[in-house]
């Protein structure tokens, strides 16, 4: 089985939209943040590989998920083109070039992005995905290759108001 947690960022500060790719979160932002890694910690569930999106709010929320979760920091592969969005298709291509020995892969980006991923990798997705939402997917798959939009199943969705 391969594991693709989704993750919106944590919540930005709502000035300076001028220099969007540099907002940072907000304390409420950082609270959340280290809210759900906590949890995804109490479940066992840590990354083989975290890719985000180069934004400061992004990069902020996977800092906190990884101190949290045992991961460094400072090898979360950037990904450019989750800050401007991605069509699903090039999402599952980037994802079937993964290493086999990766089991559980964190992605960290923006909406409205990560929530079209995540609709069109599973059968049906009906939630919103508010700021730090992370959904937790399953493929019933052996390899990267074999990964398929509208294959996978939502193991669960953590958003910090369920917590």
């Amino acid at each position: 089985m391969k594991r693709v947690l989704i993750v919106r960022h944590a919540k930005s500060v709502s000035y300076d939209y001028d220099d969007d790719f540099n907002r940072d979160l907000t304390e409420r932002g950082i609270e959340d943040a280290d809210k759900i890694s906590n949890q995804l910690k109490k479940l066992g569930i840590a990354p083989d590989l975290v890719i985000a999106s180069p934004a400061v709010r992004t990069m902020h929320t996977a800092s906190i998920f990884c101190e949290n979760l045992g991961y460094d920091h400072e090898t979360i592969r950037q990904e450019s083109s989750f800050y401007g969005g991605l069509t699903t298709q090039r999402f599952v291509d980037m994802l079937q070039q993964l290493s086999e020995d990766i089991q559980t892969v964190f992605i960290f980006g923006h909406n409205p992005t990560v929530h079209q991923l995540v609709y069109n990798l599973v059968k049906h997705f009906t939630s919103d995905m508010p700021t730090c939402s992370t959904v937790a997917l399953s493929f019933t798959v052996e390899k990267w290759t074999e990964i398929e939009a509208r294959k996978g199943n939502v193991a669960f969705q953590l958003t910090p108001k369920s917590m």
